[in-house]
């Protein structure tokens, strides 16, 4: 079983508070674009509305069907509004969640980094204990072969 150092648990935390931000900013992202989306028909549906009173207007229309268009169109202006200031709302937390996964992707970046120079600093090591198991066998050989040979 691997020993698990303090680094390593940073390293895995966190990657896990990365994954999570990633996660949330894609969630935001979806948001976003169903605002966006929902928006868009709202202001089809506004034109579209708009084009269909014209021509009524044009065909002439009473009092009354004047009065319920204009409150219908009051009605969708409000709701575009509402629908702008949503999207907006949700503009500003997409770019709150960028700039938390970015914060934790730099924090993770860190760490690893560090273990990096870490294991570097560890194969250098192990490479100097190599070369003096090395150098000793070599020595104790030729102790070894000048003692059998005087």
């Amino acid at each position: 079983m691997k020993s698990t150092s303090p680094l390593d648990t940073l390293i895995e935390r966190s990657r896990d508070a990365r994954d999570r931000a990633g996660q949330a900013l894609a969630q935001d992202r979806r948001t976003e674009q169903l605002t966006a989306r929902q928006l868009d028909t709202l202001q089809d549906y506004r034109r579209e509305y708009h084009r269909r009173l014209h021509a009524a207007l044009t065909a002439g229309m009473n009092v009354g069907e004047i009065n319920n268009y204009r409150r219908f169109m009051q009605s969708l202006d409000i709701a575009i509004g509402n629908a702008d200031v949503r999207l907006r709302q949700d503009n500003n937390k997409v770019t709150a969640s960028q700039r938390l996964w970015r914060a934790r992707q730099q924090q993770l970046s860190s760490y690893d980094t560090l273990a990096g120079r870490r294991a570097a600093q560890e194969q250098v090591r192990e490479a100097r204990q190599e070369q003096r198991r090395s150098d000793e066998a070599t020595t104790n050989t030729q102790a070894r072969q000048r003692s059998r040979n005087p």
